[in-house]
């Protein structure tokens, strides 16, 4: 539930899924050492809906030595009482390795995200792969995808040490046939159901954002009194069949399908 929630994806739920549609931008690691505006857009003066208590804002996206900051923090923007920060891929990238090395923060009612989303804005239905760690509890990350506006395959695994202790390494493999998510290296949720599997290429986003009304999922919002950060060193796309980019890269190590 990391991507935007619209009401009118269900127009298009019924748009079918052709091969041709899958052609993926290239393969490409970046490590922040600078911003790449011909690769990022970076969401500024909105939100995404009711649920959310926080307005986008650019200056919430922060690089210093490497790491990529996005930030949530008491400011009137607009209509909220808070702002919040989200980058998305300009491109968007199909069958293939995904992998970020990222570390949040805490606060209960916050949603720090790395997933990959379609919907129908860009005139797709709406799929979605995601990690979203909600920092009530920054010692599990949900694992989940929707399929044409359906929640699929939700999970909450472990983090071993802590998404908010350190940088943990954040990875998922997807295929035509199957959808594997990774936490540090090791398998944490497979899907083969043909039912259950995107079937649209998607955009890359990173976000912190707040609610105050998805309580049951999110946990009370409390305003956390301070700015809230999730921290970004690496992210990389590997597409099927291509090498691996760097050494710790899940696509040197595991077995894609065919």
């Amino acid at each position: 539930m990391a991507g935007a929630l619209f009401a009118v994806a269900a127009a298009f739920a019924a748009a079918p899924a052709h091969a041709q549609d899958m052609q993926s931008a290239p393969s490409f690691v970046d490590n922040f050492s600078s911003f790449d505006r011909s690769r990022w857009y970076v969401s500024d003066g909105w939100n995404n809906g009711n649920h959310q208590n926080c307005t986008w804002s650019k200056d919430l996206v922060r690089l210093s030595d490497g790491v990529l900051s996005l930030s949530f923090e008491k400011r009137k923007l607009k209509d909220r009482e808070f702002a919040c920060a989200e980058i998305q891929t300009k491109q968007r990238f199909g069958y293939g390795v995904y992998e970020a090395r990222m570390k949040t923060d805490t606060g209960s009612g916050l949603n720090a995200a790395f997933f990959t989303y379609i919907g129908p804005q860009d005139k797709k239905p709406w799929d979605e792969i995601d990690f979203e760690v909600l920092t009530k509890d920054p010692s599990k990350v949900q694992v989940n995808s929707y399929i044409q506006g359906k929640p699929k395959n939700g999970k909450l695994v472990d983090v071993e040490g802590g998404a908010d202790k350190g940088f943990n390494d954040y990875g998922f493999v997807w295929e035509k046939d199957r959808l594997r998510w990774y936490v540090n290296g090791k398998l944490v949720n497979e899907v083969t159901n043909p039912d259950e599997l995107p079937t649209n290429p998607q955009k890359i986003f990173f976000s912190l954002w707040g609610s105050d009304k998805l309580t049951n999922w999110m946990g009370a919002f409390a305003d956390p009194g301070r700015k809230v950060t999730m921290q970004v060193k690496r992210i990389a796309f590997t597409a099927l069949g291509q090498p691996c980019q760097f050494p710790e890269s899940l696509a040197c190590t595991i077995t894609n399908s065919n």
